[in-house]
């Protein structure tokens, strides 16, 4: 794992350079610019959601390059190769998760899109039209219907399904087809599409525009960022809403989320750089609201330029702090890079000695960000025995590159090991609290992030808090 300025002369040529996979970026996909500061490579890897059926050997298994770099115009934080989308979209394995602590933050997005967005105004307009309706009165000006909620990376609908609820009407984008028809199948119509002009305008055919345009956690996601808002901008109500739910880069670099780094991530975002990419379509951020979901994230909410809505004071103090965290610095990438290299090396050292001592070890969840730790850190099948996934679309797998077999929770519960390493340490809180049985009859996890912590039957909650979210 390496960190630093690449030597002049030493990029290569912008294009195609993995049979015809992957393509170097050579300018900055929001402002165009090329002074890079190299931040860290993880050398050539496979795809984190890259799983794989058991096999003698796997020579064959595919690898792309995994360098990450820091944009010094506009701050964005990007992956230096871009794999194809189509290889990493087209048939997805992550499946919306419905653990109750993210059921609890997607409802807290709909209250947030509820007051923040208007629709709380449009519901209500629409309940007041309905009323004249059925008193025989004539309507007045407003909407006869639900506010239209159209989200794209939507999954499996999940959160369309919240705002449905609310008597929404809802339309998903998304282009993985396996998640697409198990959207549909539970009765959130769900296009199997990217999130283009042209699909945005079919959405607009059939629906109308859009009174909140909604992106969770989807962004990062993105290889084009300019056309990604421009569907935007095709999609939109004169007076409708953006939200984009994305990572934060202030939270990846001060609690080293090295693990949050792989292939389907391109972008990593401070609210600065989204501002920048925003008002080069004419939309301007109105208001922002830092969540703790996925290690800490944040929602931005924007709208057009000659729109009504008003900038609130919590845009300017989300600015001044990245500001004063010196974010468009050299300093705090390169601090995060000599923390990274020092904390793999050190859960490698630990898990080693655990089953150099005759312990057992095993993965607790498979999340994308497992398969990318455990390539950082060099651990595999040689030691831990096994990951518990509760996706059944990974049950009787492996891991890519890592190549760790991953069983179902109960299949995990008949063999259980001496300690877990939670990769899943996103939901370290409910997953310590669901193990109580494991914990009392001595078993013990690691929380990785953001140094690696040795959790017992005795660890008070709020150590344990501290351990995954500090």
């Amino acid at each position: 794992m390496t960190g630093g300025r690449r030597a002049a002369g030493s990029r290569p040529a912008e294009g195609v350079t993995v049979d015809g996979t992957v393509r170097f970026v050579a300018t900055c996909r929001v402002c165009g610019a090329d002074d890079w500061l190299d931040v860290l490579s993880f050398g050539s890897t496979p795809l984190a959601n890259g799983f794989l059926k058991p096999a003698d050997s796997y020579d064959g298994e595919a690898t792309y390059p995994l360098d990450v770099g820091l944009c010094r115009d506009c701050g964005l934080l990007s992956l230096r190769h871009l794999v194809d989308p189509r290889i990493l979209f087209d048939h997805y394995v992550y499946v919306s998760s419905d653990s109750r602590s993210m059921a609890e933050h997607m409802g807290r997005v709909v209250d947030l899109c509820w007051q923040r967005a208007g629709l709380a105004r449009r519901a209500d307009l629409a309940r007041r039209a309905d009323l004249a309706g059925r008193a025989g009165l004539a309507r007045r000006a407003g909407p006869a219907e639900g506010a239209l909620v159209v989200e794209f990376g939507s999954n499996i609908g999940l959160q369309l399904d919240l705002f449905r609820r609310r008597g929404l009407r809802t339309v998903g984008v998304d282009p993985a087809r396996n998640l697409v028809d198990v959207a549909n199948e539970r009765g959130v119509e769900t296009v199997a599409a990217y999130f283009e002009p042209a699909s945005a305008a079919a959405v607009v055919g059939a629906h109308g525009t859009a009174d909140l345009v909604l992106g969770r956690q989807a962004l990062a996601h993105i290889p084009d960022l300019h056309r990604l808002v421009e569907a935007v901008d095709v999609a939109l109500a004169p007076e409708g809403v953006l939200a984009v739910e994305v990572p934060y880069l202030l939270d990846l670099l001060e609690r080293n989320q090295f693990d949050t780094i792989y292939h389907e991530h391109a972008s990593y975002f401070s609210l600065g750089t989204l501002c920048r990419l925003f008002a080069q379509h004419g939309l301007r951020v109105v208001d922002v609201e830092r969540v703790p979901v996925h290690g800490g994230s944040i929602v931005v909410f924007a709208a057009r330029d000659g729109s009504s809505w008003t900038v609130r004071p919590s845009v300017a103090r989300l600015l001044d702090l990245e500001e004063r965290g010196g974010l468009r610095t050299d300093r705090p990438y390169l601090e995060f890079a000599d923390r990274v290299r020092r904390v793999t090396g050190t859960i490698a050292e630990l898990v080693r000695d655990l089953v150099a001592q005759g312990q057992r070890v095993a993965g607790y969840g498979a999340p994308s960000k497992g398969s990318a730790l455990l390539l950082a850190c060099g651990l595999g099948a040689d030691e831990l025995d096994f990951c518990s996934d509760t996706t059944p679309l990974k049950h009787g797998t492996v891991l890519p590159g890592s190549h760790v077999p991953v069983c179902s929770p109960e299949q995990a519960r008949d063999r259980a090991p001496d300690v877990y390493l939670l990769l899943a340490w996103n939901y370290a809180d409910e997953i310590i609290a669901r193990e109580r049985d494991f914990l009392a009859a001595g078993g013990r996890f690691i929380v990785p992030v953001p140094e690696p912590t040795v959790v017992g039957a005795g660890t008070r909650r709020d150590a344990v808090h501290a351990a995954a979210a500090s």
